[in-house]
């Protein structure tokens, strides 16, 4: 494998571009176009955003690659050929990139901190990027403890952009619509935050896939991850459990968009989110072979995407419908 192939596989490159469309979505389809009638000034402009997201990539980057550091034992026997650190790319190589980038991504948020006149804003930054390496060295050999430090981190790339965006402070409340020049708007800051709980469910609900399919490997490590500490068929329930978490609300926010003039996005939500998650969470139990788990982790990871292409409908019928 050429360095420069393994450098792009050591830092997940789609998973990195999957991050990078998603903040993208929510600062085009939601955060942008308050420009438009928002009565405080929208703060993330096109460079802003940018530097944000570049920040939390190269954070997210550098977690990966921390990862697979104190991973090689690991995936020496759940996927050897996938293995990067000591076969192509050194460890000493592997730190320094992960140095850089963190450095790098903690600088740009401080940037922008200070732009924002708040400097606690860059606590996110901070937080993540210490998270990211005890995951690393601890918590995801700990029973639930690692899925929930992924699945916190996921949701925080989606939420950081309310973080940094004042414009939406004023709209941090319970209510669905919002009325503003004469037209029924969607809350922003509700739009935002579902994303968030959908991200945040949709990914603890992978990890643990993910725990169910290394199995063998995270056993032989001394892992204590959920499937070993209570078994492949009870992770399965706890799994399909937090699906129907996962589907309720969805199946609610679809409800109240039947009740307005956005039956379209309504129908959109059950078809391609609440009807497929249904069918993952039948799926699931079928088997217990890695191969099945590894086939489950990809699809759940398609359903995720379908919740981000909502938002170019959201967007649609909020400003040109």
């Amino acid at each position: 494998m050429k360095p420069a192939t393994a450098f792009f596989q050591l830092i997940r490159w789609r998973n990195l571009l999957i991050v990078l469309l998603t903040q993208w979505f929510i600062w085009q389809c939601v955060i942008r176009p308050m420009v438009s009638w928002s009565r405080v000034p929208v703060f993330l402009n096109t460079p802003r955003f940018l530097l944000l997201s570049l920040s939390t990539v190269l954070i997210a980057a550098a977690g990966y690659i921390i990862n697979d550091y104190f991973d090689v034992k690991i995936d020496l026997i759940n996927r050897p050929q996938k293995v990067i650190i000591e076969k192509t790319i050194s460890r000493r190589a592997a730190i320094l990139w992960h140095s850089l980038f963190n450095v790098i991504g903690f600088l740009l948020a401080l940037y922008l901190a200070r732009a924002l006149g708040n400097y606690f804003v860059v606590s996110i930054q901070l937080a993540c990027t210490v998270l990211l390496w005890f995951y690393s060295t601890t918590f995801k050999r700990q029973f639930i403890t690692g899925n929930v430090v992924v699945a916190l981190l996921t949701g925080l790339t989606v939420m950081i952009l309310a973080v940094y965006e004042p414009a939406l402070y004023p709209h941090i409340n319970f209510r669905y619509f919002l009325t503003e020049g004469g037209r029924l708007l969607v809350n922003p800051f509700g739009v935002i935050a579902v994303y968030t709980y959908f991200a945040f469910m949709l990914t603890w609900m992978r990890e643990i896939v993910k725990d169910m399919e290394d199995f063998k490997g995270d056993a032989e490590d001394g892992c204590v991850t959920m499937p070993i500490r209570i078994g492949l068929q009870r992770s399965t329930w706890f799994v399909i459990g937090f699906g129907i978490l996962a589907i309720a609300p969805l199946c609610v926010a679809a409800v109240k968009l039947f009740s307005g003039s956005w039956a379209i996005l309504g129908v959109y939500i059950f078809i391609a989110l609440v009807i497929p998650l249904i069918a993952w969470l039948l799926f699931l139990p079928r088997k217990a072979t890695a191969k099945h788990y590894g086939d489950a982790s990809r699809w759940l990871k398609i359903i995720m995407l379908a919740g981000i292409a909502s938002l170019l409908l959201y967007f649609w019928l909020q400003y040109y419908l």
